[in-house]
C-alpha cells in the first residue's frame, strides 16, 4: 500500500466471506456484532448487513475502559455504549478498525464482560499492524499493513469508507 486513499469494499468483502466460514465451522448462531467506535462501528455495521444477520447491531465507545486512560484525558466525543442486550452466553463478533497494541481490544473485552459472560468472542479487523504489546490476535483480518515510522493509518467513512495513510504531524 501506498500513501494516500485506499478503498476498503474489497477488504469488507473478503472479511464477510472469512467471518461466514468461521460462523460455520464454529457451529455458532445469532452472533451479535458489536463495532468498536467509530471506525468499527462503520464496519461492523457492513458486516452486519453483509452476513444479513437478524440480531441487532451493538456498539462500544471504550474511552472509560482504556489504560491510559488518565495519560490522555477523556476524549471530548464519548458517547454511550448501546447493546441490543445481555452478552451472557451470546456469541459476539467483535469489530474494530485496526489492531495494533492490542490495548483498544483489552479495554473493549473488560467492557463486555460488565454486560454479562459472553460463551465466545471472535475478534475482526480491518488491518493488523503487527505492533502487539499484549497477546491478543484477531480471528478474521482484512489485510496486515507494514507502515513506516513516520506514517499513519486512518479509516475515513462513514460513506464511503476508505483508508488514509499520511505522515504523522508532530505538535
Amino acid at each position: 500500500m501506498v500513501s494516500g486513499v485506499i478503498k476498503v469494499d474489497h477488504l469488507l468483502t473478503k472479511m464477510a466471506a472469512d467471518l461466514t466460514t468461521l460462523i460455520k465451522a464454529r457451529q455458532i448462531s445469532d452472533p451479535m456484532i458489536i463495532g468498536i467506535r467509530t471506525g468499527g462501528v462503520w464496519l461492523a455495521e457492513h458486516l452486519h448487513q453483509q452476513l444479513d444477520l437478524d440480531s441487532p447491531l451493538g456498539t462500544l465507545d471504550i474511552s472509560f475502559y482504556r489504560d491510559d486512560f488518565t495519560r490522555v484525558g477523556l476524549n471530548p466525543k464519548v458517547q454511550p455504549s448501546a447493546l441490543p442486550s445481555s452478552t451472557e452466553d451470546r456469541h459476539i463478533i467483535l469489530v474494530d478498525d485496526v489492531i495494533m497494541s492490542g490495548r483498544t481490544i483489552r479495554a473493549a473485552m473488560n467492557e463486555l464482560f460488565d454486560y454479562g459472560r459472553p460463551a465466545s468472542i471472535t475478534l475482526v479487523t480491518l488491518l493488523d499492524l503487527n505492533q502487539r504489546e499484549l497477546p491478543i490476535q484477531a480471528d478474521v483480518t482484512g489485510d496486515i499493513l507494514q507502515l513506516d515510522e513516520d506514517e499513519q493509518v486512518k479509516l475515513t467513512g462513514p460513506t464511503p469508507l476508505a483508508l488514509e495513510i499520511r505522515k504523522k504531524t508532530h505538535l
